[in-house]
């Protein structure tokens, strides 16, 4: 496998059997309770209108998801919400306070390297993906993402993708405007005009443009259907190796990049969805843009620790003093 996995630029096209044999299941779809809990059946539960929300949690992020699931609620959008675990400690756990509420898709992530991708990766900015034994794996690992929201559309529903590092202060669906294809938002730090074009922006100095992975719309479309095509496809095409650990955030913009001429893509606006680079660096910006705010994204900063001391500092980690206004109480 090692060999095969540096030596074969075709990775991406081998066996699913052959891709995840080295990935090993301590805790298995036997010993839980929820093993035989398909992705159709929980969508089926838990979305409406044919709309659902996903976030992918690991057990270390388990804090971090009440938090931001407090935020949700605020906003009257919980029911609506499917979290993908990518253990069985997780999916357990969750569906144990919330019935339903949460799914595993195979391929499982074993603890130590579910903990691993968990601790070493810099939550909310792009994913970082750990290679762990063999290169084979380290595309495993970034494809998830955008392998579970096509499975999702595949099934016919809309899904809003957010990564649990962030905060609602509004409801961020009441501000799709139109019916696009793809929803996005900038990761860059440079202001923008309110009046600012809603297209996808320019490449920058590598190439391409600096859109954030960690929230985004797609509505059940073929175009939608494409950009997650193309954003696997480009993730086959990413050198791995061991002294490169790579991330899935390049790939999903050299996917909007090749795609823009045949979807209809939008540019969230800056105000409403900011980077964390903007938002936590800028007191000025922020006080200028005050009451515009939907959601806050704690990215720019690397560590578990460092993010909570963030979101305190800013009064931001509610599961503090609000842990009951979860759906999962205080975990």
């Amino acid at each position: 496998m090692i060999v095969v996995g540096f030596l074969c630029p075709w990775v991406g096209l081998m066996p699913q059997n052959m891709i995840f044999s080295s990935v090993s299941k301590p805790y298995s779809v036997v010993s839980s309770k929820w093993g035989h809990y398909t992705l159709d059946k929980a969508l089926n539960f838990v979305a409406k209108n044919g709309t659902v929300i996903v976030c992918i949690v690991s057990q270390p992020y388990l804090p971090f998801l009440n938090n931001w699931l407090i935020s949700v609620t605020r906003q009257k959008r919980q029911d609506i919400v499917l979290v993908i675990a990518e253990d069985y400690v997780s999916l357990d756990k969750v569906n144990e306070h919330w019935p339903g509420h949460a799914v595993l898709i195979p391929p499982v992530l074993d603890a130590e390297n579910a903990h691993k991708f968990g601790s070493k990766m810099p939550l909310g900015n792009a994913k970082t993906c750990l290679l762990f034994e063999v290169v084979v794996e380290g595309y495993v690992c970034c494809a998830r993402r955008p392998s579970h929201l096509l499975k999702i559309l595949d099934l016919g529903y809309n899904v809003m993708y957010n990564d649990v590092d962030m905060v609602w202060l509004a409801d961020p669906l009441a501000k799709l405007e139109g019916n696009h294809d793809v929803y996005f938002t900038d990761d860059m730090t440079a202001i923008k005009p309110l009046n600012h074009s809603h297209d996808l922006p320019p490449p920058g100095k590598k190439g391409r443009p600096y859109i954030c992975s960690c929230m985004i719309f797609l509505r059940h479309t073929d175009g939608a259907k494409l950009v997650l095509k193309k954003w696997l496809e480009e993730l086959q095409l990413q050198p791995w190796s061991r002294a490169k650990k790579s991330n899935d955030q390049p790939a999903f913009n050299w996917a909007l990049m090749k795609t823009t001429k045949e979807v209809d893509m939008y540019l969230l606006p800056q105000a409403a969805f900011p980077t964390g680079g903007l938002y936590f660096k800028n007191k000025t910006w922020v006080k200028e843009t005050k009451g515009m705010h939907v959601i806050i994204h704690n990215n720019y900063i690397v560590g578990f620790e460092k993010k909570i001391k963030r979101f305190r500092d800013y009064g931001f980690w509610l599961v503090d003093d609000h842990a009951e206004e979860s759906p999962l109480g205080r975990l």
